[in-house]
């Protein structure tokens, strides 16, 4: 096997200008690959209230139109951890400009799409394209910002990270309302293409050395079976009843088995595809743990809410976009408080405090009812918003500090992509809680309501056929069963976020390279 041999860099090739951003072209560039950035993670969720209007005018079923969703998420998780690989072996600037521009191009192709299979396939293309784009802002905002301002770097980071999920349903919801659904993705066009531009203009003097290692093709394919499989499975398991289904088995089988040869493989490759040797550093294995539980009960509990206020309080896409959408506004303003505060304390104390407040409003809000007003509801909910940067802006960045400066690529994209797969899994969990808790506390319930028969005699003397009274009997006891299962649920995510405000203990002090699990 070849071994790896490094390549000049292109700093090396413009030594007559390798001075470092400073002032407004520092900030200039951030905002650059922070909308880089937005876009990327808000393609994740702008088509997920888009499904049914692409699927009408396609001329297929909501069930086929999901494919939308499932190929790119699928394209996105396999490309997210060859991260790493693809800055050493290319160059990060030049993997992050071309990734953006063929990110503008596959949306073009996504928007000009006049069938579901060519829909797709550019969709998979843009996956192809995006999943790069997330890990590789964070890469090279460390790269270009000084040391002591990386937590401000995260914070940038951090607020389009934090925003875009929120904003993506409410801006797909109006553009299909408004305008063709092919508009959700032609907005990305001229972003991607003049941002790729502009980039490359302005960071490929920053570029570094490359390592020419071998193409690990076993490595490769192994991965992107086992994480296709996974990624399926929960996109699809709910609609085919999980493991009642034999196509579901057999994928949990395929994912099962290809994880364990993926691992096995890679531990012992010597230019592995996927560099897990970044899991040595104890501090950067506790944040990755930390933030993947996190996560998971922050995005679960913000799944849950839009699916409980249109199907059972009467909102309207539109109206629990905008009340799900006052987190994503409070975590705006204070993300940049949150920067600055992680550069000049512990930074363990902000990530154990946002999350203690995350789990503990998340906790009031087990204790909701059907006749909860707007702002009983929307006000928990700007409350968190409150919190979520203090986790997440110095998680991040103390992930990152625990790790080799020439790891930062790697140990972002298994950051990015962990992350991902664990509000994915979180998504297809809660689901799947939420309806299961929704029937178990209907039947529940039906044998205590109205066991006399007289609200159902109230109901028929004024007027009210037996089947009409039945029916409104029914809706209130499902109504009760959903708004229970609802807080149900918030209690335990409630108790994942305040587990995960205590695994954050087990790091290291920021700034302190730690012990290897394994020498």
């Amino acid at each position: 096997m070849a071994t790896s041999t490094p390549m000049p860099s292109m700093s090396a090739l413009n030594t007559g200008n390798d001075k470092p951003l400073q002032g407004n072209m520092l900030w200039f560039v951030a905002i650059l690959l922070s909308c880089a950035n937005f876009i990327a993670v808000l393609d994740m969720t702008i088509a997920n209230v888009s499904v049914s209007s692409i699927a009408g005018n396609l001329g297929v079923t909501t069930s086929q139109g999901t494919w939308v969703i499932t190929s790119y998420a699928v394209a996105e998780a396999i490309t997210v951890p060859l991260t790493g690989w693809l800055a050493a072996r290319f160059g990060a600037v030049r993997v992050f400009c071309t990734a953006m521009a063929c990110f503008g191009i596959c949306s073009a192709m996504c928007g000009f799409a006049n069938s579901l299979a060519f829909l797709v396939v550019a969709r998979v293309c843009q996956g192809l394209s995006g999943g790069p784009m997330m890990p590789l802002t964070q890469t090279l905002l460390l790269r270009i910002f000084p040391r002591e301002k990386a937590m401000a770097a995260n914070g940038l980071w951090a607020m389009t990270t934090l925003t875009a999920p929120v904003i993506g349903p409410i801006l797909g919801g109006y553009i299909c309302d408004n305008f063709h659904w092919s508009w959700i993705f032609f907005i990305n066009v001229p972003i991607a293409l003049v941002c790729s531009w502009l980039a490359w203009k302005l960071l490929k003097r920053f570029e570094r050395g490359l390592v020419r290692s071998p193409i690990d093709v076993i490595g490769l394919v192994l991965m992107i079976v086992w994480i296709g499989a996974f990624q399926i499975m929960l996109d699809e398991g709910k609609d085919l009843d999980w493991f009642s289904s034999n196509y579901i088995v057999a994928l949990a089988i395929i994912a099962a088995v290809g994880f364990v040869a993926f691992m096995i493989w890679e531990l012992g490759e010597k230019h592995p595809v996927v560099n897990l040797s970044v899991f040595r550093h104890r501090g950067y294995s506790v944040c990755v743990f930390t933030i993947s539980l996190a996560f998971g009960g922050y995005f679960a509990a913000n799944v849950i809410t839009p699916l409980w206020l249109q199907n059972f309080m009467n909102y309207t896409p539109t109206w629990s976009g905008e009340t799900t959408a006052w987190s994503g506004v409070s975590a705006f303003l204070v993300a940049p408080l949150a920067a600055y505060w992680a550069r000049k304390t512990d930074p363990r104390r902000l990530i154990f405090c946002g999350l203690l407040w995350l789990g503990l409003v998340t906790f009031a809000r087990c204790f909701l009812n059907t006749d909860a007003s707007y702002w009983w509801v929307a006000l928990p909910i700007l409350l968190m918003g409150f919190g979520s940067p203090f986790f997440f802006v110095p998680l991040i960045g103390l992930a990152l500090l625990n790790v080799n400066e020439d790891e930062t690529a790697s140990a972002a994209g298994l950051m990015t992509f962990l992350r991902t797969l664990s509000g994915a899994f979180a998504t297809s969990l809660v689901n799947t809680s939420w309806e299961d808790k929704i029937n178990y506390n209907h039947a529940e319930l039906a044998g205590l309501v109205d066991r006399g028969g007289e609200y159902l005699r109230q109901l028929t003397d004024s007027g009210l056929s037996t089947e009409t009274a039945r029916g409104m009997i029914n809706n209130v006891v499902t109504n009760q069963s959903a708004m229970l299962a609802t807080n149900q649920v918030m209690m335990i995510v409630s108790v994942c976020l305040i587990l995960s405000a205590f695994s954050i203990w087990l790091a290291p002090r920021e700034g302190r390279k730690t012990q290897s699990v394994e020498k």
